[in-house]
């Protein structure tokens, strides 16, 4: 027992973004092994059946499948894209909310398939895997959330992240949209959960929390209790305080701030 507390609490300690990016691939790794050494495809067991009849009786597929990738450039694309936007979620609105959006953008991408092959019964597609639902899940989040924070590309010009966004859907879902027509499909499943959790998010309602709470935004003053201090601090002031450590972030890193401006922005995120 004391093993698994000690590995819980490890892993509770790495990054969620690091964690997710490592599970998919090692999963990546366990396909490949499995598939070449063993000859035995564990995709086929991972992978989410898009014909009802089959995804039922394999449902824990709907998790395994925004986990799993069949080839080494799948792989590398949805994890680029998955790093660098998934940096700046988890800098802005933190990494508990990041897993539950990974994992529900996932979800919504695959009952949105799911849907669309029982209204078209011609369908051929057999299997969807990758991340890239999820993925796109995160950025419409944030597009939708702060969709004119900016972003300095390359260190040569900056763009409002709601273009980014904008961009990357229709890079990754709308052009060559026959080619892995099933996976795209689930990207509007994805692209959809996202910009419904960024739009409440905006407008106070947290879903990750299971339970609706309000921004610091929606009242006038908060009393923060500092030992048995208690002090009085309009909104407005902790807004200017939070746009001020979000441009930082955006012009030279996360990893930039000082402690004390990173404790500010945990502490700001906890309010409810």
């Amino acid at each position: 027992m004391s093993f698994i507390k000690n590995f819980s609490q490890e892993v509770n300690q790495v990054n969620k973004l690091t964690l997710f990016i490592v599970i998919n691939i090692a999963v990546f790794l366990i396909i490949n092994i499995s598939g070449n050494i063993f000859d035995f495809d564990i995709l086929n067991y991972l992978a989410f059946p898009v014909k009802f009849e089959q995804a039922l009786p394999e449902f824990w597929t709907i998790i395994t499948y925004m986990f799993s990738h069949d080839h080494l450039g799948h792989l590398f694309s949805n994890m680029i894209l998955l790093y660098f936007n998934g940096r700046i979620f988890c800098n802005l609105l933190f990494e508990k909310r990041f897993v539950f959006v990974y994992i529900l953008s996932g979800v919504s991408g695959a009952i949105f398939l799911l849907l669309f092959s029982l209204l078209n019964q011609s369908s051929e597609m057999a299997t969807i895997s990758g991340a890239s639902a999820a993925s796109l899940g995160i950025i419409c989040a944030l597009a939708i959330y702060s969709p004119n924070l900016p972003i300095n590309l390359f260190g040569l010009f900056e763009m409002s992240y709601k273009y980014i966004a904008m961009i990357v859907f229709v890079l990754f879902t709308i052009i060559d949209f026959k080619s892995n027509t099933g996976g795209k499909i689930s990207h509007f499943g994805g692209a959809f959960f996202g910009l419904l959790y960024g739009y409440l998010l905006k407008n106070g309602d947290d879903l990750s929390l299971l339970s609706y709470y309000k921004f610091a935004k929606k009242s006038k003053l908060k009393v923060v209790h500092y030992g048995s201090t208690k002090t009085n601090i309009n909104d407005d002031v902790i807004q200017k305080e939070i746009d001020a450590i979000l441009d930082k972030i955006s012009k030279s890193g996360y990893e930039n701030l000082t402690k004390s401006e990173k404790e500010k922005l945990f502490k700001f995120s906890q309010k409810k």
